[in-house]
């Protein structure tokens, strides 16, 4: 989504409960054209460089980690048989990531011209060869997963869209929605503290500090946390998290 600049801090939460957040956000998206300059925000050239970083942070998960003599030290972690991208859009992510690991994506994107490119244009040739399973046109705030369906859960510039309360409830329903040893994965802008909301497209940026408390209220614990390198100047910090699937958290 959106490479957003910080305009702003706030410490409050007083813009989730006003009339219209998910409604003025699906407006929003609605008039943004449907391609990968669209989807982000203008920056669709960070493509090439944000997919192989997230590539590299995920392929110890999948591959395990070699040691001299190219001997196993440590083996994967999940299989690569079925991911969810969330917030999809066109399904840049997918095409460019997710694919070229995983043998079927389902995309979740909450905007109708959206998932309708993805499937009849963008991702046509992959749905055709049986590399997708469904495409799903529903917001993040209802969507809930099969019961351990995935090996990767997989959020990319799209949590800010979500209150508090609704990403909490989100990550609790992604915890059933994965398989044994399953993962979430959070690719996402941060703050330098508090909130700043955008209310041209009805979302928010959080502090790492805010990320990690949700993520442990949701009974999630952090397994690896990275930077995003080469991205460009003066653009949010990109940071990426991966949650274990843990003991549930009161």
């Amino acid at each position: 989504f959106t490479l957003a600049r910080m305009d702003q801090t706030e410490n409050d939460t007083s813009d989730f409960a006003r009339e219209g957040w998910y409604t003025d956000a699906l407006e929003y998206w609605s008039e943004a054209p449907a391609t990968i300059n669209g989807m982000l925000g203008g920056f669709g050239s960070v493509t090439n460089v944000e997919t192989k970083g997230s590539m590299e942070f995920m392929l110890e998960y999948i591959r395990g980690k070699k040691g001299a003599r190219n001997i196993t030290k440590v083996p994967p972690r999940i299989d690569n048989q079925y991911a969810c991208d969330c917030g999809a859009g066109i399904g840049r992510v997918s095409k460019h990531f997710l694919l070229k690991i995983f043998d079927k994506v389902d995309l979740v994107e909450y905007t109708p011209k959206f998932i309708k490119h993805a499937e009849k244009v963008y991702l046509a040739n992959e749905r055709r060869n049986g590399r997708i399973g469904k495409f799903i046109c529903l917001g993040l705030q209802e969507f809930e997963p099969e019961e351990g369906k995935y090996d990767l859960i997989w959020c990319q510039w799209v949590l800010g869209h979500l209150t508090d309360d609704d990403l909490v409830k989100f990550f609790r329903r992604c915890r059933k929605g994965l398989k044994p040893n399953g993962l979430i994965g959070v690719k996402d802008n941060v703050a330098k503290f508090g909130y700043c909301f955008d209310k041209d497209d009805s979302s928010v940026t959080r502090s790492d500090e805010i990320f990690k408390g949700l993520f442990q209220k949701a009974g999630l614990s952090l397994l690896k946390e990275a930077t995003q390198d080469g991205m460009p100047d003066g653009l949010y910090e990109k940071h990426r998290e991966t949650c274990r699937l843990g003991d549930y958290i009161e």
